[in-house]
């Protein structure tokens, strides 16, 4: 196969990193397929990911890796991980224990965009909270 035939329907992985060498890793409840959250990942985030069963991200602005749940207790159980066609993202299909979100919400996706005409753009909060962030993290 060519270089991109095989890139894009071949069994090889070769990952399409960004220039910070990351890939983009959108989480998915396995059961409601509700988007919970996008975070990233390095190749080695992935292979934990898979070994564990256990979503581990590439956290950017600490520039280490972060076990979902591991300070706050809301695990995600790994289902599956699925890759795009040209390798620069994953899905992950969990089982989420407690709140995706760091502001105690099921999902980070929990405010909508809506047009205003007097105001413009904004947002309205469409989800209630499972638990209190101050109440989440045992730092």
């Amino acid at each position: 196969m060519a270089a991109s035939a095989e890139q894009e329907l071949g069994t090889t992985l070769n990952l399409k990193l960004d220039q910070n060498g990351l890939i983009t890793a959108v989480t998915v409840d396995a059961d409601t397929h509700e988007v919970l959250m996008v975070a990233f990942m390095n190749p080695a985030a992935l292979e934990k990911t898979l070994a564990t069963g256990k979503a581990t991200y590439w956290s950017r602005s600490r520039q280490k890796f972060w076990v979902k749940g591991e300070e706050s207790g809301n695990t995600q159980q790994v289902v599956s991980v699925t890759i795009d066609c040209d390798q620069d993202a994953v899905v992950l299909k969990v089982r989420q224990k407690g709140a995706a979100c760091h502001n105690g919400f099921a999902s980070c996706f929990y405010r909508q965009i809506v047009a205003s005409a007097d105001a413009g753009l904004q947002l309205n909060t469409i989800a209630q909270p499972l638990m209190d962030p101050q109440k989440m993290y045992h730092k």
